[in-house]
C-alpha cells in the first residue's frame, strides 16, 4: 500500500500555490474543488487542476483531487473536467453512506472507459465529517474496491454536532475512534483530521501521538510547516525498527527454524503476534525507504 504519512491540502483556484506543491515532500497532494474554493470559482478551479494533474506529482508526490459532494450538483462536473492520466485518486467530501462512495466508483469506471484509462487505477479516498457519515463509516469504507483511506473531517463534524473544536480534541473522541476502528476492519489507512492551529507544532505532534494510538497511519495536512513532523511521526521510530530487526532474526532462528512457538530475547518473550508486529514495522519502514529512494 503506498505510503500516506502526509496529504497536503492546495486550493485548486489558487495558481501559485499550485505551482508550489511539487517542492513540498508530502506523501499525497491534494487540490481541492470544495470548500477552499468558493462556488464562483469552481470552473476556473477544475481548468486549473486538469493542466497541473502532471506537474504536481513530478517530484513523487500521489495526485489526489477533493471533489464535491453528490449533495451539491456538482460532484459530475468535477469529475468530468480532472478523469485524465496523472491523477491518482479522488476524496469525496462529506461522505455520507456507502451508495455515495458505489456511486462515485461507478462514475470512474464510465470515465476510465470512456477515455483509455485502465479501469480501477483512479482511487478513492473519503471524508467522513458528518455525524451520518461516522454512524456508516465501516459500511463506506467497504463500499468500493477503489477505496484507498478514509480522513477523519474534524471541523465539519464539529459544526454538524453542535460543538465547539478544540486543539485538545475531547469533543472528537468518540467519532476518531469509531473511523479508525472501521478503516482498520476494512482494510485500508485511517488518515486524521487537520490540525487547525499550524502554528502550534508542539501541539500538532502531541495530537498527532494520540491519533497513532487510536490507530490513524497519516494526517491531512493544511499548512506546510506540518509536512516533517508528520512525515517523521507516521513513520516508525529509529528504534522500533532495530528492535524488529532484533526479534524477526531471532524469531525465525530461535524459533522458527527449530521448532519452537516462542523464544526469549533480552529478558522478554517473543512469540508469534510479538513477531508479526516486527514484521509490520519492517515493511512500513521498507515502503517508505522505497518511496525515498533508500536503498
Amino acid at each position: 500500500m503506498a505510503v500516506m504519512r502526509s496529504i497536503l491540502y492546495v486550493p485548486g483556484n489558487n495558481p501559485k500555490m499550485v505551482s508550489k506543491a511539487p517542492s513540498f515532500p508530502a506523501d499525497i497532494i491534494t487540490m481541492d474543488l470544495e470548500d477552499a474554493v468558493p462556488p464562483a470559482e469552481k470552473e476556473n478551479a477544475r481548468k486549473i487542476v486538469a493542466e497541473n494533474l502532471k506537474y504536481v506529482g513530478q517530484n513523487g508526490s500521489q495526485v489526489f483531487v477533493r471533489i464535491n459532494n453528490w449533495e451539491t450538483g456538482l460532484t459530475n462536473d468535477d469529475l468530468e473536467a480532472i478523469v485524465w492520466e496523472g491523477l491518482d485518486g479522488v476524496t469525496l467530501a462529506k461522505t455520507g453512506h456507502p451508495d455515495d462512495v458505489q456511486r462515485l466508483d461507478w462514475k470512474l469506471e464510465e470515465l476510465e472507459s470512456r477515455r483509455g484509462l485502465e479501469v480501477g487505477t483512479v482511487k478513492i479516498s473519503m471524508l467522513l465529517e458528518t455525524a451520518k457519515g461516522i454512524c456508516n463509516a465501516y459500511e463506506c469504507c467497504l463500499a468500493s474496491k477503489r477505496n484507498v483511506n478514509a480522513i477523519f473531517g474534524a471541523v465539519d463534524y464539529c459544526r454538524d454536532m453542535r460543538v465547539k473544536l478544540t486543539s485538545e480534541a475531547v469533543e472528537q473522541e468518540y467519532a476518531r475512534a469509531r473511523m479508525a476502528v472501521a478503516c482498520r476492519a476494512a482494510g485500508i489507512v485511517a488518515i486524521d483530521a487537520p490540525f487547525v492551529a499550524f502554528q502550534d507544532i508542539p501541539g500538532f505532534e502531541k495530537n498527532v501521538a494520540v491519533g497513532k494510538q487510536m490507530g490513524y497511519e497519516g494526517r491531512m495536512i493544511i499548512h506546510p510547516s506540518q509536512i516533517e513532523p508528520s512525515n517523521r511521526m507516521y513513520a516508525p521510530d529509529p528504534a522500533d525498527v532495530e528492535w524488529a530487526h532484533g526479534v524477526v532474526k531471532c524469531f525465525e532462528e530461535e524459533g522458527i527454524a527449530k521448532g519452537k512457538a516462542a523464544v526469549s530475547l533480552n529478558g522478554k518473550m517473543v512469540d508469534t503476534p510479538v513477531y508479526l508486529n516486527a514484521k509490520d514495522i519492517l515493511a512500513a519502514q521498507a515502503e517508505i525507504d522505497a518511496k525515498e529512494g533508500k536503498k
